[in-house]
């Protein structure tokens, strides 16, 4: 089944439909050049093994969803309940499943394979993923303070935050404090960033710009929910099925 154009997301439904995201995972950074030789710093997602395993109804769960699977698990490395919905569900158990809300004309039948034709180059994207860990660190770095001054008394303390509560009251530091701590390894979005290009190919999306986490990291990606996008496919490009071959018509010699 191929995506028509009648399938296609128009600028009066943008509002209204909600496709499904991708899970990938990061390769790595490099660049592209476009025709005038202008370098673009992109970042290789890969779409992988990404597939629909099940989906969330407003009957039976009060909302609209489809659940996706990446990364096929082993049976070893799967908890109970995770191999028993999977084997209800009738498909393999992943090591990541997320559930992405949709509209009711976005939903994904179960056991559908998902590429990175469902972007299209040139569109926005949001990307969402656990950002590398720092370990702890002090104020200055974790929260960009500015640092005592390098003199007129200030001893051993250029780097130290200073005074962190008041007297009577409250008689105690408040709790968001900003104060050294653990820094990183946190859920962080990376919103309105554009998709360069897509290799159906090799199953890769090329992303302009930085992605949080490290390479290797399970990375979420779902269409720009402050941008009005067009001509996206909907719900999303089914594989293409493979054409009956014609029967050959013999020649016969006169």
């Amino acid at each position: 089944m191929v995506c028509t154009a009648s399938n296609l997301l128009t600028e009066e439904k943008a509002n209204k439909m909600k496709r499904s995201g991708l899970i990938t995972t990061k390769i790595g950074m490099t660049r592209l050049y476009d025709d005038s030789g202008v370098a673009h710093p992109v970042t290789v997602l890969s779409v992988g093994d990404c597939t629909v395993i099940g989906n969330r109804t407003m009957d039976k769960n009060g909302y609209v969803a489809n659940i996706l699977g990446m990364r096929e698990a082993k049976a070893k490395h799967v908890a109970k309940p995770q191999a028993v919905a999977a084997e209800k569900a009738g498909v393999k158990p992943y090591r990541k499943v997320v559930e992405f809300r949709v509209s009711d004309d976005c939903i994904i039948p179960a056991g559908t394979q998902l590429s990175a034709a469902h972007f299209i180059a040139g569109q926005f994207v949001d990307v969402q993923a656990t950002s590398k860990g720092k370990g702890f660190q002090g104020a200055m770095k974790r929260h960009n303070f500015g640092g005592k001054e390098a003199s007129h008394g200030v001893l051993k303390a250029h780097r130290s935050i200073g005074g962190t509560g008041m007297r009577e009251w409250p008689g105690r530091v408040l709790k968001g404090k900003k104060m050294a701590g653990q820094m990183g390894n946190e859920t962080v979005t990376v919103q309105n960033l554009k998709v360069y290009g897509v290799d159906e190919a090799e199953n890769l999306i090329f992303v302009e710009g930085a992605v949080p986490g490290a390479n290797g990291t399970f990375v979420l990606v779902a269409d720009a929910i402050k941008k009005e996008q067009a001509d996206l496919p909907v719900p999303t490009k089914m594989a293409t099925a493979e054409k009956a071959t014609e029967p050959e018509t013999e020649t016969v010699a006169e």
